[in-house]
């Protein structure tokens, strides 16, 4: 629209020509629900219909935002429930046509009152569900009772624990709040979450590779173990594991820098962005010369890494050895300092590293940033020690050395970089 327009026009003109298109995908879709070749069989939802139902909306919320508006909605709801009985007589079940009438009702205040990228939001949700009926009726006759038990848990952790918990710090854990444990316990399910649902609905049958990076986002060590039994169950068939092995490491450090950076150690994420971002880009290089060599060989796909990561139990458990392991790095610091969190550090990675470096982060311990940043690295290096050995007596197959030999190299280099920091 030109500069020159008043806003009141700008307004009607940007609402008749949305209600219009609006019109045109629910005309469509009324067509291709009833199988109706005239108009008039249609019923409810012409172009013209919804078009002039948001310009009579945009005119009554211009005259007053709150009694002709709402006069005028309860009258049009009204009718749209009678047309709604006759279509049911007719066998005409559909509530979307319905509802997309109120919505277009309502579109001028939208226009008017909400940001421009509400606006787009609004208009994309109704011509999606009306032009993508057939793939939403799919994914709905897909999606398992259970996911929505999933999501649930979500939910529960999210809207209804979180909100609850407050803003203080746990006693004798300086920096450490019950907020802060639970954001971590979000941002870990939900990444590892997101890996979940990629590999068991997206790609449900993943190829060696593409395990490997869809474990990683869940758990390397997780994927190391999973990769290794199939190549000892069908080496013929599991070439391109020691490669997806790799894949699944480099995929850590990425999983590890997002978490740092989403949960606001900005300064930890830099200082950990040039270690991070060379050995995940190396490991990505070996990963791929290891699959190039093996290119041609059959690739098995594999069932999901992980089970679902969402158990409240598991959540339970996160929290629970973030609390355990900032009360430990406390304590090791107090007495025996950056020395024996280094150490600390080496022993915690033949665990679960999430919730130890996520504590060691928020927490205010008796060290330096530097001794804080190293003992992330070492947490990370002795993983990497116990995927290699994880990798080898799980797999017992000489064809995962390259994958061990560099997991070994890479905790090297880690430790080789923690000394430059000292």
């Amino acid at each position: 629209m030109s500069a020159g327009f008043p806003p009141l026009l700008t307004g009607f003109l940007g609402t008749v020509g949305l209600a219009f298109i609006i019109g045109l995908e629910l005309h469509a879709y009324r067509r291709r629900d009833t199988g109706a070749l005239l108009p008039e069989a249609l019923g409810f939802g012409t172009t013209r219909t919804v078009t002039l139902l948001a310009a009579l909306g945009f005119i009554l919320w211009s005259i007053a935002p709150v009694v002709p508006f709402c006069v005028g909605l309860g009258v049009l709801g009204l009718m749209l429930l009678l047309d709604y009985r006759k279509r049911l007589k007719g066998g005409d079940t559909s509530l979307l046509p319905t509802v997309v009438g109120l919505l277009a009702y309502s579109l001028g205040p939208v226009v008017l009152q909400m940001p421009l990228a509400v606006l787009a939001a609004f208009v994309i949700l109704i011509l999606f569900a009306l032009g993508e009926q057939a793939q939403i009726r799919r994914l709905s006759d897909a999606f398992p009772a259970r996911e929505g038990v999933t999501l649930a848990k979500f939910f529960i952790l999210a809207g209804i624990i979180y909100p609850l918990l407050p803003n203080a710090a746990i006693p004798y854990l300086a920096g450490i709040t019950y907020t802060k444990v639970w954001m971590a316990v979000l941002v870990i399910s939900g990444i590892s979450y997101f890996g979940y649902l990629m590999h068991r609905y997206v790609f449900p049958r993943a190829g060696t590779l593409l395990t490997g990076v869809l474990g990683g986002l869940y758990s390397s060590t997780a994927a190391t173990v999973v990769l290794a039994r199939a190549l000892r169950a069908a080496p013929a068939d599991a070439t391109f594991v020691p490669a997806a092995v790799i894949i699944a490491t480099a995929m850590m450090y990425i999983r590890l820098f997002c978490v740092i950076l989403l949960l606001g150690h900005q300064d930890a994420a830099l200082a950990l962005a040039l270690p991070f971002g060379v050995l995940c880009l190396v490991s990505f290089a070996i990963g791929g010369i290891l699959a190039w060599r093996v290119r041609g060989a059959a690739s098995a796909a594999h069932s999901t890494v992980s089970p679902n990561p969402l158990d409240l139990p598991v959540a339970l458990l996160f929290a629970l050895l973030f609390v355990v392991f900032a009360a430990l790095t406390n304590a090791v610091t107090a007495r025996f300092g950056a020395a024996g969190l280094h150490v600390l550090s080496f022993v915690v990675g033949f665990s679960d590293i999430d919730p130890f470096i996520l504590s060691l982060l928020d927490g205010k311990f008796q060290v330096g940033a530097s001794a804080i940043v190293g003992a992330v690295l070492i947490a990370s290096a002795s993983n990497n020690l116990l995927k290699a050995v994880y990798a080898l007596s799980f797999s017992r197959s000489r064809a995962m050395l390259p994958a061990a030999t560099w997991l070994a190299l890479s905790m090297l280099l880690s430790l080789g970089y923690v000394l430059l920091l000292l």
